[in-house]
């Protein structure tokens, strides 16, 4: 059984690092806290909600998708966290994002991607906003290389339910991680 375990915790840290594979953003640089420009505009939070620029490179041979989650693993959800962003069936000849391409109805998205809904109840990008006084969160950004070229799920399905088809067709991961506090 132990045999069977650390194969399986290997084969994760092989999809956590396959190949080079990385995701980064110029907005984000590693070190700083989130600007407050993709800083969300509700629950007293005064952002501009914008969704960050990202990029990836070196995805590993046979993508032919990919998949985009950010999740706060800090939020007081009772141990569920908080999903602050999901896209799915992002063409596998995409390196990037642009900033605010996660806007609720944005038209700058290739056809056929979808954005699931967050914990805020709509589809698109929800910046971070924790409550105030609590130490900073850290924001998850893990960018999904699929062995499929699109993920077919109902329109309203779950995150949870979005997730567990994205670990299903992954063959490889990047990812990195913000903080904001207030």
């Amino acid at each position: 059984m132990l045999k069977w375990m650390l194969a399986g915790v290997l084969l994760q840290a092989g999809l956590a690092q396959a190949g080079g594979f990385t995701l980064t953003s110029p907005d984000l640089p590693p070190g700083h806290m989130v600007p407050k420009k993709f800083v969300s505009n509700t629950f007293g939070c005064t952002g501009d909600n914008i969704s960050p620029a990202l990029n990836w490179r070196n995805p590993p041979a046979g993508t032919k998708s990919f998949a985009l989650t950010v999740h706060d693993p800090d939020a007081p959800t009772g141990g569920a966290g908080f999903w602050h962003w999901m896209v799915i069936n992002l063409p596998a000849t995409m390196t990037g994002l642009a900033e605010g391409d996660g806007a609720q109805n944005s038209t700058h998205l290739p056809a056929g991607t979808r954005q699931i809904r967050s914990d805020y109840g709509t589809p698109g990008w929800g910046g971070p906003c924790p409550p105030v006084g609590d130490k900073p969160h850290h924001y998850n950004f893990t960018l999904y290389a699929l062995k499929v070229d699109h993920l077919d799920v109902p329109a309203d399905a779950t995150t949870a339910v979005v997730g567990y088809m994205i670990n299903q067709a992954a063959i490889g991961k990047a990812h990195f991680t913000a903080m904001y506090g207030r």
